[in-house]
């Protein structure tokens, strides 16, 4: 659902939060004790820096032998020495500038001050202050399940909240969503109305430039009524149909049949007395926190990192492919609903409540464009903007992307097959910005060899 009555939560893009959040990450585990203990060691660590009260999140894996320090910071190299609790190592970036950092250890924190290159000035450099928390290894053993019961939620895609679960790939979770409104299943309210979300959930391993890979494997409604408006929203509107649909956009209770896998208005009109449609559960909400340089954003809204995507093609045995934007990618879900017709046209779909269960994977390295839809018959790229053809120039391009990354065409192949082949459906028109799907079935895709086959 998109939220027209949405109120969008202030921000939270201060140094002192930034250093609570870190502190508090990831609540699932007990942060190691030792910290570059041994005489040679891995770690993995967080850090943040307050780069003039805006925190940026980055991705250290450290490696020590003896006093030397060496390893990757977002990908660029580093070295450095351990001294007693002295921890000091220099980055190099890609352009041969550096980043030198200097903290006091302590348990599993690092905290200090990073010398940088002035961002409008490289020849004047600039101290900030920065924390690392070191993370926890992957527990041995097999991919674990994991039952989560949320306790509060967000009506923002942020990466400053606290994570609520640290998972691994491979790891699956069994959760429980609230409506858009913020009511649950037992019709208590639990959460501000817009879409509140659960998480995010912290995906160990998980980087800027990889790819998220979310896998639903089960969705069940978990109450037998959902709410919906008699309101058609004003893209789809001719102006004279407009002048006389001012009177719609009041509230339709549907009284769900769990067992039989169908909703029904619970008052209809004569005419819809025998209005029966069938159930296709489906999640309205699935996000990775965006990155650096964006504010928090609301959940009423969608970008790159997905949000409230409302495409009905978020089912169960479906995969939705988003861009890693933030270490641990930070992933939030929810906005259920019962059924929803392409583009969500009624302002709400069927908004209900459901258990909701997913399982997560990272493709290291490789970055995407949009997110990404995979059915068991169709590949789907999901264009995200303020009007339809940029949205259609989006999904486009998202689904050109797909075919040049994992079936190596051309341009000039890629124009064949989408000539040939390519369907689009509108997936939402509701919300401050409207999402165009392009849509190619397997089937037209059968004789194409993947990129992965030939290496």
């Amino acid at each position: 659902m998109v939220g027209h009555r949405l109120h969008k939560l202030p921000g939270a893009m201060m140094a002192k939060t930034t250093l609570c959040v870190l502190a508090a990450l990831l609540v699932c585990c007990i942060l190691p004790k030792a910290s570059l203990a041994g005489d040679s060691v891995h770690q993995s660590w967080l850090v943040t820096t307050d780069l003039w009260g805006n925190p940026s999140y980055q991705a250290l894996e450290l490696d020590r032998t003896g006093t030397r320090l060496s390893g990757v910071l977002d990908g660029d190299k580093l070295e450095g020495e351990l001294t007693g609790k002295v921890v000091r190592f220099v980055v190099t970036d890609r352009r041969q500038s550096t980043y030198v950092y200097q903290g006091t250890l302590s348990g599993g924190t690092i905290r200090g001050t990073a010398d940088y290159p002035d961002s409008n000035n490289p020849k004047v450099r600039v101290k900030h202050a920065f924390a690392a928390q070191l993370l926890p290894e992957r527990p041995p053993g097999p991919p674990r399940r994991h039952e989560f019961k949320p306790t509060d939620y967000s009506n923002e895609f942020t990466p400053h909240r606290k994570p609520v679960l640290t998972i691994w790939p491979g790891d699956s979770v069994h959760t429980t969503t609230i409506d858009s409104g913020g009511v649950d299943e037992h019709g208590v309210t639990r959460a501000l109305f817009g879409n509140p979300q659960i998480g995010p959930f912290y995906v160990g391993g998980a980087n800027p430039g990889d790819t998220l890979v979310v896998r639903i494997v089960r969705l069940r409604l978990n109450r037998d009524h959902a709410d919906s408006l008699d309101s058609i929203v004003g893209r789809a509107l001719v102006p004279g149909l407009a002048a006389t649909a001012a009177e719609l956009g009041k509230p339709v209770r549907w009284r769900i049949d769990r067992a039989n896998g169908t909703a029904s208005p619970e008052t209809p009109s004569e005419r819809l007395k025998n209005f029966k449609v069938p159930v296709r559960p489906m999640l309205g909400g699935l996000a990775v926190a965006p990155g650096f340089g964006s504010p928090p954003i609301s959940t009423g809204d969608t970008g790159r990192f997905g949000g409230n995507m409302d495409f009905n093609e978020v089912v169960e045995g479906n995969t939705v492919y988003l861009p890693v934007l933030q270490p641990g990618a930070l992933l939030y879900l929810g906005d259920a609903h019962a059924l929803q017709g392409d583009g969500e046209t009624s302002q709400y779909a069927l908004e209900t409540s459901m258990e909701v269960e997913f399982t997560v994977d990272v493709v290291r390295g490789k970055s995407i464009s949009a997110p990404r839809v995979e059915s068991p018959t169709q590949i789907m790229a999901l264009g995200q903007a303020g009007s339809l053809d940029d949205a259609l120039r989006s999904a486009t391009f998202g689904l050109t992307q797909w075919l040049m990354q994992d079936y190596g065409l051309s341009l000039s192949e890629v124009a064949q097959v989408l000539g040939s082949s390519v369907q689009y459906v509108v997936a939402n028109l509701a919300g401050r910005s409207v999402g165009v799907a392009a849509k190619l079935d397997k089937s037209r895709l059968a004789g194409l060899v993947p990129v992965a086959s030939e290496r």
